[in-house]
């Protein structure tokens, strides 16, 4: 988690570190010392706060990914950048500082909400890039500090061009609705390990992937495609396995019903359809591992 502090004017600092080591170079050295400068001047030219990023901007932070940052440096998302701003929103619902645990919540619940505005299929994520947000502290918050930035980072490593999609409507339809799904899935997982410690809770997540499933598999109607067609007929069997766990009157009964319900919601089962939509077709690594197991 990077976590947002009052900005500290870094320019003045910067440009004489670059005109210092024009100072301390021999002549035959001066045209590398030039380059030098060049590039540290653009770079102390790019730095921004971060309490004025705004969605789409393209960024390197200055230092490490994680911990207190005063500023960044925003470069064009042609250039080679560790993150970009995907989402933004403000803490209104408290009035004192709830606590640092309180706002990294905040921030768990809502990023990936506002990330899915404006990158929403993950698969299409660069590898190694994971969801990251700037947040007030309790020092800013006592300044009127409410803002949340979400982003999309790289912590080891760059990439090269913009996350925000240029979707058509057949593909932000589709994404809406698995997306909705999977977050149902994994928003609503009960802390138990087995179903006979929560029955109740195992039957609520499944009332809740019910519900997102039949509202893609009507998004779905209006999408043509053969193979669209296919995985909407296997969702609909999907569905039927979740309505029977969300009714199940006992362990046993949910268990039956939620092998088959799980199985079917198997991401592997969705690349056909996503590459006749021309969607990324390579399932994320955590997701595959996770598929892989049952």
């Amino acid at each position: 988690m990077a976590i947002r502090t009052p900005y500290r004017p870094l320019r003045g600092i910067s440009a004489v570190v670059a005109l210092l080591a024009i100072g301390a170079v021999g002549c035959s050295d001066v045209s590398d010392a030039v380059d030098s400068a060049k590039d540290g001047a653009k770079k102390v030219a790019r730095q921004r706060s971060v309490f004025s990023l705004s969605i789409g901007d393209c960024y390197n932070p200055n230092g490490k990914v994680e911990g207190d940052t005063f500023a960044v440096e925003i470069v064009p998302c042609g250039e080679a950048h560790a993150g970009q701003v995907v989402g933004e929103f403000d803490i209104d619902e408290e009035k004192t500082y709830p606590g640092d645990d309180a706002v990294s919540a905040i921030a768990d619940e809502r990023c990936p909400v506002e990330a899915g505005k404006s990158a929403p299929d993950t698969w299409a994520l660069p590898k190694g890039v994971d969801l990251f947000y700037y947040t007030p502290t309790k020092e800013s918050w006592a300044t009127g500090d409410r803002a949340v930035t979400c982003t999309y980072t790289k912590e080891s490593g760059k990439f090269t061009g913009s996350l925000k999609a240029d979707l058509k409507p057949e593909q932000t339809a589709y994404l809406k609705g698995a997306n909705a799904v999977y977050d149902a899935l994994w928003a609503n997982q009960s802390e138990e390990d087995y179903v006979e410690d929560d029955l109740d809770g195992y039957k609520a997540q499944a009332k809740a992937v019910t519900a997102a499933l039949d509202a893609h598999l009507e998004g779905l109607q209006d999408i043509e495609g053969t193979e669209v067609g296919k995985l909407r007929e296997q969702l609909e069997k999907t569905a039927e396995q979740w309505k029977k766990a969300a009714n199940a009157t006992d362990a046993d009964a949910f268990y039956i019903a939620y092998d088959p319900a799980f199985t079917g919601l198997d991401p592997n089962k969705t690349v056909a359809a996503r590459k006749e939509l021309g969607l990324a077709t390579t399932v994320p690594a955590d997701d595959a591992e996770v598929w892989a197991a049952t």
